[in-house]
């Protein structure tokens, strides 16, 4: 996939806001040894390594224009590039964080537990997903794909997936002493023209866009825009609502 750092982070507090809540649900804690797992830009790490600036953090993504970004302001983060989820360390970490990355990889039932076992005893995994996919947005997006006019080439893509807050606790609970499972409804208030299909095209429509040229992109997001508008209409005062649910767990091994 074609990942854009600059298009990503057009929304970038809004995005910021999932990962500022899932690290307060952190606590006290007080990590020697920080991964977050699919950093992306590195805007959250940079967070990461502010909270605990004695703890040696690093930032793990596969996407060499996500690392280039993130590397480009200078700071004491080590920087990786690796397939987040066939991802081993060589130490294991006391906090493996991942903010909206896991629901790109399949195998949760298997991938989860086996993130729990890299820990080391008493390391914590906090993560954050989007769970979102039910939403008009998402669902737009799909039926779009599957019409004759794009279903030969866009078949078959999958925009990410996640279990439900509760198949998450049952799957992790077996391999925690402590487990936080929870969701929150963000009522995103977007501005600038567009709002929601920029806001997708940094995430979910990236791998629809990968497989078409910009003329046949245009047409596409076109044909998105249309049924979005309505169902997202945008406000006198220039802003879009846009509700967008995330899935939470802290899982200590």
């Amino acid at each position: 996939m074609n990942w854009d750092p600059e298009q990503y982070l057009k929304f970038v507090e809004a995005r910021r806001r999932p990962a500022l809540d899932l690290l307060a649900r952190l606590g006290g804690k007080s990590p020697t040894t920080v991964v977050d797992l699919g950093c992306g830009a590195g805007n959250i790490t940079r967070l990461l390594a502010e909270h605990w600036p004695q703890a040696k953090i690093t930032g793990i993504d596969n996407d060499a224009a996500m690392l280039k970004k993130a590397s480009s302001t200078a700071s004491t983060i080590d920087w990786q590039q690796a397939d987040i989820g066939k991802w081993q360390p060589a130490v294991e970490p006391d906090l493996i964080f991942s903010n909206a990355a896991l629901h790109w990889l399949g195998d949760h039932p298997h991938l989860l537990p086996a993130l729990t076992e890299r820990l080391a005893d008493g390391g914590v995994l906090a993560v954050q997903m989007p769970s979102n996919f039910s939403a008009p947005s998402h669902q737009i997006l799909r039926k779009l794909a599957d019409d004759y006019r794009w279903q030969q080439t866009l078949g078959g893509i999958e925009m990410g997936k996640v279990l439900s807050a509760a198949e998450y606790h049952r799957l992790l609970a077996p391999h925690c002493r402590h487990l936080e499972v929870w969701e929150t409804t963000y009522w995103q208030a977007l501005s600038g023209d567009d709002a929601i299909v920029e806001w997708m095209k940094g995430t979910a429509l990236v791998p629809y866009l990968a497989r078409l040229d910009a003329t046949a992109g245009e047409r596409f997001l076109a044909a998105y825009r249309e049924p979005l508008a309505v169902v997202y209409p945008r406000g006198a005062d220039g802003l879009t609502l846009f509700p967008f649910t995330r899935v939470f767990f802290v899982a200590q091994r």
